[in-house]
């Protein structure tokens, strides 16, 4: 009986070690220079480009397995340039970038063993990872990998339980999980092997397996195994940081958070139901016109005043902005995004460190704006016109050195009162952002 004891106490003991994540020291660095670099650029590009619909046409249009296979004897990226793209990157004020390597339809952007369907069997021949990680390798910017869970093309992939992809023609044989997971334990052993240094994997596509969003039980149909998944990722590279896009609270062995074309709290696009963490680092991805993947007839193209507008609300809120461009079949990036990252990037040039190595939360956002601190400086980012000549920071009770405006250094005035810090100043209707700069005592 003692015996039998003693081992359902182990077995007990080892599915509490199995939940369990201690990250290295090298990953809570990692963690740390991640929250810091607060702006990215994200990548989405592929096959899914060639028609001009965004990267979810073949489950929108339902195409068939067989004919979407075709679009890789079309693809053929000549205009890529990925000197081009991490420059681009650096000049928008970015610190990091993150790039599909395989999105739902299953293509592969790198030389893997393990897929047919990769761009080494289309027209071009050449590894788009290899090359872009080379260059971020050079130019020194972070480069993180968006890998999806999903898989609209493989018969293994348990479509049987999914919501999307379900009639891409799949003969409807039953998944075999066990089957895939080896699948993407290999592809993501290449990633995390044949790239050098990786500053982290972006996963997308476990809501397939879950309830619609808003819906109480988000349990998943499936047990993804994450802890092998997340395990393995952790063994190969240790200071490499996992997010994953299940619109859920993190999970153990997680690294980072991230919200989906919505900044933290605010759900307006009805994605982001969980609760900002204040553990791990967060990140919010968002688009530069409607679209994420390349789509020629998405016109709706956001603003400089806009992209800054979402970056300080971001870093307002202890997040990062990571901002997509879906480049054209060619490879190349529409004229309209670079234009406006360009832009973006001469208002980082002035005001980077209002964002930069800063932390949000200071206050709750407001809707004249928010505001950002690094030590004993407070960054007050006014947006929007507050309708007075002077603007309320609630329950501000630090003593100030002084208050300024920061491009300029002109003093403004300042009383505090009992409901918190009256700043008199309105915003500058020529400006994108009036920034006022608190030093404290």
């Amino acid at each position: 009986m003692k015996r039998i004891l003693m081992v359902c106490l182990l077995a007990l003991l080892a599915l509490g070690s199995k939940a369990q994540y201690v990250p290295t020291k090298e990953n809570l660095e990692a963690r740390k220079a991640f929250e810091a670099m607060r702006f990215g650029l994200f990548i989405h590009w592929g096959p899914f480009s060639i028609p001009g619909s965004g990267e979810w046409v073949m489950n929108n249009r339902n195409i068939k397995v067989k004919d979407y296979t075709r679009l890789k004897d079309f693809f053929n990226p000549t205009a890529f340039d990925a000197k081009e793209y991490v420059s681009l990157a650096k000049r928008a004020g970015m610190k990091y970038i993150t790039l599909i390597t395989r999105h739902h339809d299953g293509f592969s952007m790198w030389d893997t063993k393990y897929s047919d369907f990769n761009i080494m069997n289309t027209p071009y021949k050449k590894d788009i990872v290899k090359m872009l990680a080379d260059e971020c390798h050079k130019q020194d910017i972070k480069l993180f990998l968006y890998y999806s869970l999903l898989d609209w093309r493989r018969e293994d992939y348990p479509h049987e339980t999914g919501k999307t992809g379900q009639k891409t023609g799949r003969i409807g044989k039953k998944g075999d999980y066990a089957s895939y997971l080896q699948f993407m334990k290999n592809q993501l052993t290449e990633l995390l092997t044949n790239y050098g240094k990786i500053a982290g994997i972006w996963f997308d596509g476990h809501w397939d397996q879950t309830a619609p969003e808003g819906e109480k039980d988000r349990s998943s149909r499936i047990d993804w195994k994450y802890d092998e998944i997340y395990g393995l990722i952790h063994k190969l590279q240790p200071w490499a940081l996992i997010g994953n896009n299940h619109h859920l609270s993190p999970f153990p062995g997680e690294d980072f958070q991230m919200f989906e074309k919505d900044l933290p709290g605010e759900n307006k696009a009805g994605l982001s139901f969980q609760e900002p963490s204040d553990q791990l680092p967060v990140e919010t991805c968002e688009t530069m016109n409607d679209s994420w993947g390349f789509n020629i007839t998405d016109s709706k193209y956001k603003s400089e005043k806009q992209v800054v507008h979402l970056l300080v609300g971001a870093a307002g809120r202890n997040a990062n902005l990571l901002l997509n461009v879906g480049p054209m079949p060619s490879g190349k990036i529409q004229e309209e995004f670079v234009d406006t990252l360009e832009a973006t990037g001469k208002w980082m040039a002035k005001y980077g460190e209002t964002v930069y190595g800063t932390t949000g939360n200071v206050i709750k956002p407001q809707k004249w704006g928010l505001a950002t601190r690094k030590g004993k400086t407070i960054y007050i980012h006014i947006l929007n016109d507050s309708g007075s000549d002077q603007i309320v920071i609630p329950e501000f009770d630090k003593k100030l050195k002084s208050a300024t405006f920061f491009e300029g250094g002109k003093k403004v005035t300042y009383k505090l009162e009992s409901d918190g810090l009256h700043l008199l100043v309105k915003k500058d209707p020529a400006t994108i952002d009036t920034i006022i700069k608190l030093e404290l005592e």
